[in-house]
């Protein structure tokens, strides 16, 4: 690589870390990733597309993620194009009663925070989407839910900022963190040493490893998602859609029916359309599962009646960066200078890319952020079990 040193040095070049590396480019700044296996080659190439804001918890998660959204817009001309961003709106499919209850209280707190979001009944939502069942008998919607390529996202970052002066390691995998007097100074990789004032842990689903080299304890656990994609068939949905009980998994189980799984859809500009997906603590294991692709599958049948004649082409699974709190950790490290966290976003990765990448970016350079990371620190969980 030439210069064993860097002024940044990033871990992980999935489409956070590799926002990060564009937007640490528009301070003048050029870093350095180091990626283990390919770009994109973890979470950010095992997901969806979905930029969606009404599966956010009210409050802070979701005003961080209406920051990002509102970046989206004018992010494809910022990276030259090619991202396949699209904004059709979203809805949240509801199936019952007791769905409808909690939804109504959910969508309220949604608008205390910020997002424009109706309930409409299942004749509008059927009027609004033709493939939709009478199973559907209410549903949310908001113009803003949106989605992108994420592989196409991931690259664009990168090609963007390596344009602008920044460098990438491939087939490089860091093995320890370097600190001296309280502050981190590098890494060892397996092909030797690298010297770098500033470290950001951006390694995903690894950040947990990568946190146990600096001597730190990270929450985060790999949560398996698994993930159908049909053949390419012509336009059949109008909107992203997720149903009630994909929110019930992420923050209102009380919502899920006993052994219930929500489930999330979206059709690619080729005409695939992506179903998931399931929520799974399996470890490191990425395969994917007869029940498991069964019961996504007979999950969304009854709910899309036309998707039983569309063939599955094949599956995926991935490993989303969950933490205890479903917010990610982001921001500087007490007690070790230079060390700075930005992983943990579970299914959000893609939709919180932009805004992740500025305020990092922005703590970097400047010391300062425009959006608060107080509640985003790594020491809140010590201090909750305090």
């Amino acid at each position: 690589m030439g210069s064993k040193t860097a002024d940044v040095l990033i871990i992980g070049a999935g489409v956070i870390g590799t926002s990060i590396a564009y937007h640490l480019t528009r301070h003048g700044i050029k870093p350095l990733l180091v990626e283990k296996s390919d770009p994109a080659a973890g979470s950010s190439g095992a997901c969806d597309g979905l930029v969606f804001l009404q599966s956010k918890k009210p409050g802070l998660h979701l005003r961080l993620a209406l920051e990002s959204r509102s970046r989206f817009d004018g992010l494809n001309d910022a990276l030259g194009g090619g991202i396949e961003f699209k904004n059709p709106g979203g809805m949240c499919l509801i199936e019952s009663e007791a769905e409808l209850a909690a939804m109504r209280v959910f969508v309220e707190e949604q608008r205390r925070s910020g997002l424009a979001v109706e309930l409409i009944d299942g004749d509008e939502a059927r009027r609004r989407e033709p493939c939709l069942s009478q199973k559907v008998t209410a549903a949310t919607f908001s113009t803003l839910d949106s989605q992108v390529n994420p592989y196409a996202l991931t690259f664009a970052f990168l090609r963007t900022a390596k344009s602008a002066g920044a460098r990438i390691l491939t087939g490089e995998e860091v093995k320890g963190i370097e600190t001296a007097g309280g502050r981190a100074t590098g890494v060892l990789t397996d092909k030797g040493r690298i010297s770098a004032p500033v470290l950001v842990n951006a390694a995903g689903a690894l950040a947990a490893e990568v946190g146990r080299m600096a001597g730190l304890e990270v929450p985060i656990t790999p949560r398996r998602g698994q993930i159908l994609v049909t053949a390419a068939v012509p336009p059949l949905l109008r909107h992203c859609l997720i149903s009630a009980q994909y929110v019930a998994a992420k923050f209102r189980p009380e919502l899920a029916e006993k052994g219930g799984m929500g489930f999330s859809l979206e059709q690619a500009d080729s005409g695939n359309i992506l179903i998931g997906s399931t929520r799974e603590f399996a470890g490191f294991d990425r395969r994917t599962t007869f029940e498991g692709i069964r019961t996504i599958a007979g999950r969304i049948v009854p709910v899309i009646p036309a998707l039983a004649r569309v063939p599955v082409i094949r599956t995926f699974g991935g490993l989303r960066p969950y933490t205890p709190d479903g917010l990610p950790v982001l921001g500087k490290v007490e007690g070790l200078e230079g060390f700075i966290m930005a992983a943990g976003h579970e299914g959000d990765g893609i939709a919180l890319s932009a805004i992740t990448g500025e305020l990092i970016a922005d703590l970097v350079a400047t010391g300062r952020t425009q959006f608060p990371l107080d509640a985003f620190r790594l020491e809140r969980f010590r201090e909750a079990d305090k």
